[in-house]
């Protein structure tokens, strides 16, 4: 059995290897090296270098998150834990709804779970570590100038409120009004060295010393027994002491300085009149002598002196040691604030890498946990194979209780050794994750089998989950590695089935393909995929495509997609930079001019060709990468694509790049409001519009108060706003959003004909979109046919139509429109009214189990909320309760304040409580 000695066999001089060269380890795994196939021909040899992968080689990378076998009963377990667990346990619950819900993708529903854990967190070094995770997964949105201590304004997030211990379950709701910035230094005068001032100069009353050293320290004997109980036992009970008046310290390790320094503070209960030495001198003797107020003065004082990560490097050891908790926080909050950089301190490492670090951390109760988990995951992503991570996850498992926690731990590990090549290790660690109670670990022991050649076994293992679990879509994946010919296709066909969301089934039959030389099917395969889930990997395996085809126009466009998603993106398994293939491919093509760029971008935008668009903008952005408003651009196509994050570094280059304070107040607002600052927002909206008048400025102002249930007074607001916003310059393609938003908000008001205006005049500068909104009117005017002809259109000019047939079906008879949701589900398994609406149509036919298995299927890889509360109401209307009660419990564990849902669950409990 493995020992787990990972810092005996790491400690050369590659304990701290996170080098920035290898940050896109994990993504080359996913293109595994291979030889030229036949496929490529000799003119498209220079440009794909390294070949095109072969099947033989190709296998996803397993997912170092947990992953429940069955989310619907994960979810709903959590919800009823934390419905009646105590308060103080809330945050660690929170943890784990964070650690289940990570293999769903959702970055704001994640992040909604950490600001729950920092609500609920009442220690400090949890609220340190928690607040500086908040901070690290918005690292995307900061702006220029802007310090790793500075507050944003938000209590959850602030560096100061972290170091405030106790309880408030109200602080989401505050506004931090804290000065920007850490903590000031304590502008009293500090005294030099040992100099120690005497604030009273008449010693009359003194009736002790203490002698150090031949030299004598004169103290009130009442006053140093009232620091702690063991003094006054010492200076009043039956010691020898009590009864002499000189005591010898020389032996109990505190100096001369030190004790006079002890004597001022049982006069004055101050400790910033003293240097940093001193007072970690009177933290020492507070600990020794268990004088709790003086140790918190020093703890506060000390604490308060740590401003950057030199601060840290000399006080931590003595936090450690002492358990000065407040110091070890503050220490925290400034290495754990500046992730990833501190990761590549050697001496930062030490500190939390080091064989005692386990023993020193555990001072921080569950805070330990918490801590390791986040700087495991920042390494992970930073470097999934380096031996710090491997550290770090050893430590995290150290401090792993439950067995959710042991889980995480050893599955994360053996992810990660997997990686590494280290087979049998791997092994091990998936095999105590699944003894731990991870079935989707059973998939890490047999690639980890796989790996030793042992093909057999891992198929067998593999099989009988299968037989064992009701079975979902990466099991199935997970078979295919280890079957040949024919079952291979049919497990990878049964994995998209099951899960379309995986992404290893399309880039293994399309690379089939090509190595049939059938390139056009390949890109069409790789392409359902993408048109609903947009990832570096598959735009680098269709641009490979394209290459091969000798498409190089179609192979510029997904490269320059792709470098929005990760600018710093390696391709041909991280031999060559994205930007230096965008080089050779645009030698390959015709140049645009800055007013082809334009041209192209207004024809994209009108085709719905988001992956288009974003690709001319980028080509736009080489030529001028100042230019705010591209930026901006760029970011509203990456939330289209949901594309969160690279949105956000979008919208923060945006503001980083303005020319103007209106400008960047615009920007600002944006990225206040994408995270959940809607008053904020607004603020910078309308401080826009007093220094000049913009169309960004109202249409970020009308788009904020629009998000809400309007009342009449405030839709006529926002019609103003719009009406405001289109008067001032701007281009058609922001205009044409305006008018479509505006024909919206006149729909809501029931102004048909002024809606039908707006949507046609939007429709006139190709804002394609507008047939949407233009078949809306034509549905409530009763004229049902110009509806879905109307549609019909959308569907014929849009290059993404999967949502134009979604709502066409709204606008046909039931057949038709059995058959366009169909087509929507086929273009993007991601959306969810499809399911609802057929689920329904089979509860109205009294088909209640085709209803159930139709809503089930889609849950299966998307337990989405409104597919959970709607398969809970059909569950209730056959009499099912416990269903109903699961299903309820689910979908309020990802909405606690959803009302339907609520009143459902109640009325559930009610009624089975009276069975």
């Amino acid at each position: 059995m493995r020992g787990f000695k990972f810092f005996d066999r790491f400690k050369s001089t590659q304990v701290h290897a996170l080098s920035p060269s290898d940050n896109n380890s994990g993504m080359r795994a996913k293109l595994p090296k291979s030889n030229f196939t036949n496929s490529v021909s000799v003119s498209s040899q220079a440009l794909l270098p390294y070949g095109l992968p072969t099947t033989e080689i190709l296998e996803p990378q397993l997912d170092p998150d947990l992953k429940p076998i069955y989310h619907v009963e994960s979810l709903a377990d959590l919800y009823r834990r934390l419905d009646t667990c105590l308060p103080t346990d809330k945050s660690l619950l929170f943890i784990e709804q964070y650690t289940l819900l990570r293999c769903l993708g959702d970055s704001k529903l994640l992040r909604r779970c950490l600001f729950a854990a920092r609500q609920h967190a009442t220690d400090v070094h949890s609220k340190v570590v928690l607040s500086a995770w908040l901070r690290f997964d918005r690292r995307e949105d900061e702006f220029i100038g802007v310090s790793s201590m500075d507050c944003n304004g938000n209590v959850l997030e602030c560096p100061i409120a972290a170091l405030v211990s106790g309880y408030d379950p109200n602080s989401v709701s505050i506004h931090c009004l804290c000065n920007q910035g850490c903590s000031e230094v304590v502008s009293t005068q500090t005294l030099i060295g040992n100099d120690c001032p005497s604030l009273d100069d008449d010693y009359d009353n003194d009736d002790v010393s203490f002698c150090i050293n031949d030299e004598l320290i004169h103290c009130f004997r009442y006053k140093i027994a009232a620091l702690s109980s063991p003094l006054k036992a010492m200076l009043y009970g039956s010691f020898a002491e009590s009864r002499r008046d000189k005591i010898d310290f020389s032996m109990n390790g505190i100096s001369v300085g030190g004790m006079r320094a002890v004597e001022v503070y049982s006069r004055t209960r101050r400790v910033d009149l003293f240097s940093a030495g001193i007072v970690l001198e009177l933290l020492s003797f507070a600990n020794r002598f268990c004088c709790e107020e003086m140790k918190s003065a020093c703890d506060a004082h000390l604490a308060s002196l740590v401003c950057g990560i030199e601060d840290v490097l000399i006080l931590i050891d003595y936090g450690l040691e002492e358990r000065a908790n407040l110091l070890v926080a503050a220490c925290l909050l400034v290495l754990l604030r500046e992730l990833p950089s501190s990761l590549y301190n050697r001496k930062v490492l030490k500190i939390f890498c080091s064989p005692e670090a386990g023993e020193r951390w555990s001072m921080l109760g569950r805070g330990s946990f918490f801590l390791y988990y986040f700087l495991s995951q920042v390494a992970i992503e930073e470097n999934m194979a380096s031996n710090t991570t491997v550290m770090l996850l050893d430590r995290l498992q150290e401090f792993a209780t439950e067995k959710w926690q042991k889980a995480l731990a050893m599955h994360k590990l053996g992810c990660v050794l997997l990686e590494r090549k280290e087979y049998k290790d791997a092994q091990f660690c998936f095999e105590a994750a699944v003894q731990a109670g991870h079935v989707y670990s059973v998939a890490g022991i047999a690639r980890a089998k796989y790996k030793q050649g042992q093909q057999y076994s891992a198929f067998r293992l593999i099989n009988s989950i299968i037989f064992e679990y009701k079975p979902v879509g990466w099991m199935y994946q997970e078979r295919s590695l280890y079957g040949v010919g024919r079952e291979k296709i049919i497990d990878l066909n049964t994995a998209t089935e099951l899960d379309p969301t995986l992404s290893f089934p399309y880039k293994y039959r399309a690379v089939m393909k090509v190595e049939k030389k059938h390139i056009k099917q390949a890109i069409l395969e790789i392409g359902k995929i993408i048109a609903f889930k947009l990832s570096p990997d598959c735009l680098e395996l269709r641009a490979w495509f394209y290459i091969a085809l000798e498409d190089y126009e179609s192979a510029l466009r997904d490269v320059r997609a792709l470098l929005t998603l990760e600018p710093n993106y390696m391709m041909f398994h991280g031999r060559v930079s994205s930007d230096h293939l965008v080089e050779l491919l645009s030698h390959r093509i015709q140049q645009w001019s800055l007013a082809d760029c334009w041209m192209q971008l207004y024809e994209q935008w009108s085709c719905v060709d988001d992956i288009a668009s974003l690709a001319v903008i980028n080509q736009m952005l080489v030529n001028d990468p100042g230019k705010s408003l591209l930026w901006f651009r760029q970011s509203l196509l990456l939330l289209r694509l949901n594309c969160q994050k690279a949105a956000m570094r979008c919208l923060r280059l945006a503001t980083n790049h303005c020319s103007s304070e209106h400008e960047r107040l615009v920007y600002e607002g944006w990225i206040l409001y994408d995270t959940g600052h809607r008053e904020e927002a607004l603020f910078r909206a309308e401080k826009s519009i007093l220094i000049q008048r913009s169309f960004e400025a109202f249409f970020l102002k009308a788009y904020i108060l629009a998000d809400t249930n309007l009342d009449p007074e405030t839709s006529s607001y926002v019609i103003q706003l719009l009406e405001e916003a289109l008067r001032c310059p701007s281009d058609g393609l922001r205009k044409g959003q305006a008018l479509n938003n505006l024909g919206s908000i006149y729909v809501d008001c029931g102004k048909l004909d002024q809606a039908a205006d707006c949507y046609m005049n939007a429709l006139k500068i190709k804002h394609t979109r507008a047939h949407q909104g233009l078949a809306r009117v034509y549905h409530l005017k009763s004229q049902r046919k110009a509806a879905f002809d109307e549609m019909t259109k959308l569907i014929e000019k849009a290059h993404n139509n999967a949502s134009a047939y979604e709502k066409r079906s709204e606008y046909c008879d039931r057949d038709m429109a059995k058959n366009d949701l169909n087509k929507a589900t086929q273009l993007d398994p991601l959306r969810t009214y499809p399911y609802r609406y057929r689920a329904a149509v089979l509860m109205d036919d009294q088909k209640e189990t085709e209803a159930l298995e139709e809503l089930t299927k889609a849950i299966a890889f998307k337990p989405e909320l409104q597919m959970l509360h709607l398969r809970a109401a059909f569950y209730e209307s056959i009499g099912d309760l416990p269903s109903t009660l699961q299903d309820c419990e689910a979908a309020l564990c990802l909405d606690p304040n959803h009302i339907d849902t609520l009143d459902l669950y109640n009325k559930t409990q009610n009624r089975a409580a009276h069975q």
